[in-house]
């Protein structure tokens, strides 16, 4: 989805946008998060601030994800709000770089006369995510000897007690 910087020129703007999985596509096979669950539903409001605009915004809609410790499928809904700063790219061709200050940092770059929503709400959608992906707080992982899911039921592997490190220590004869 494309909007024309010009048509925000005249005041505050604000959009309703549904995107379906097809926003997600097929970013990476190898990804813990495998797509939208249902559509995505985008709010949001661009103004003209100075020489930046200003997004704010909130997405609601789930997400599929693969849990870090199980590995099974689940979904997370999303509710995050947001807002970020748009400003034009340094127009200064002899300059290579430049010194952000901390102000810069949530500004984000763009060039030319349109802004991509798409993009937006994909990095959105990434900062919204949690660090680590669990399906429950209770998730009881996969066993590490036989890999039966312990969300499950229980694997018939003896128990081995103590650090993986230091299990061979056991088996040294003492005598």
């Amino acid at each position: 989805m494309i909007i024309s910087i010009k048509a925000l020129l005249r005041g505050p703007r604000h959009f309703d946008f549904e995107f379906d999985s097809d926003l997600w596509g097929d970013r990476d096979a190898n990804d813990q998060i495998l797509g939208l669950e249902g559509p995505l539903n985008v709010q949001m409001t661009i103004s003209k601030e100075e020489s930046n605009f200003v997004v704010e915004g909130r997405l609601s809609g789930g997400i599929r994800l693969r849990c870090d410790r199980c590995l099974d499928l689940y979904s997370h809904e999303l509710r995050p709000e947001f807002r970020l700063f748009l400003s034009s790219s340094p127009q200064d061709p002899d300059q290579r770089e430049i010194e952000l200050c901390e102000e810069d940092m949530a500004v984000r770059f763009i060039t030319g006369d349109e802004i991509d929503i798409d993009d937006i709400v994909i990095e959105q959608i990434y900062l919204s995510l949690p660090i680590k992906f669990l399906c429950g707080e209770g998730c009881n992982g996969l066993c590490p000897i036989c890999g039966t899911n312990l969300n499950r039921g229980k694997c018939g592997c003896p128990e081995k007690n103590g650090h993986p490190a230091f299990l061979k220590l056991k088996e040294l004869d003492m005598d």
